[in-house]
């Protein structure tokens, strides 16, 4: 006779598998799903189904979207001349946000990482070079500040210099209302290189 309890076990080994979900915090999502009204666990599933359905990668920048291409590359507002360069389109999403960039993005999908076994083949970063015309005049290189984001802009910088385009990355550095002596050396560096004339 099967368990009872085996619905809830294959839920909490599913959720469990996400990432930054562990497996305690796992059985209390399950619990908690199994307390809601069934009407919102469906909508959950159905939010789910529906993302792995309905959400692909755009053909131009590889974000995500329901409509290929994506609304920023069919945006004829946008400028065509500069192309920001992130490794996922969670960070689009937060440059987005910012709203002081308005060119266009390249989603690598991820990051070198050779401990991972993630090399330069397992990105989007040949795809990008077709899109290195003439009219394009700037890179913006927008990788996550740490051994990976470096090593893969790094790998991005040298490959595009031959075409002639200029490479920019973003600076990094101190965050605004935080103290100087509570700063890492590293963040403190950044600051100082990506400094600006006042």
């Amino acid at each position: 006779m099967q368990n009872n309890a085996d619905s809830i076990q294959r839920l909490i080994t599913r959720l469990a598998r996400l990432p930054g979900i562990g497996r305690k915090t796992a059985g209390r999502l399950a619990f908690h799903l199994l307390k809601v009204p069934k009407e919102e666990a469906i909508e959950l599933a159905d939010a789910v189904r529906d993302l792995k359905e309905k959400v692909c990668f755009c053909s131009i920048c590889f974000n995500i979207t329901e409509e290929d291409p994506c609304y920023i590359c069919r945006d004829p507002k946008r400028r065509r001349d500069t192309i920001c360069i992130v490794e996922e389109a969670m960070d689009l999403a937060a440059v987005e946000k910012c709203e002081s960039y308005h060119g266009l993005y390249h989603v690598l999908g991820g990051r070198i990482s050779p401990l991972d076994g993630i090399g330069p083949d397992d990105l989007k970063i040949r795809e990008l070079l077709p899109r290195v015309d003439k009219t394009v005049s700037e890179i913006i290189v927008a990788t996550n500040p740490n051994v990976e984001g470096e090593a893969t802009a790094l790998y991005i910088s040298k490959l595009l210099k031959p075409l002639g385009v200029r490479i920019t990355r973003i600076a990094r550095g101190l965050p605004v209302g935080s103290d100087l002596e509570y700063a890492d050396g590293m963040t403190l560096s950044r600051a100082l290189e990506g400094r600006q004339e006042i």
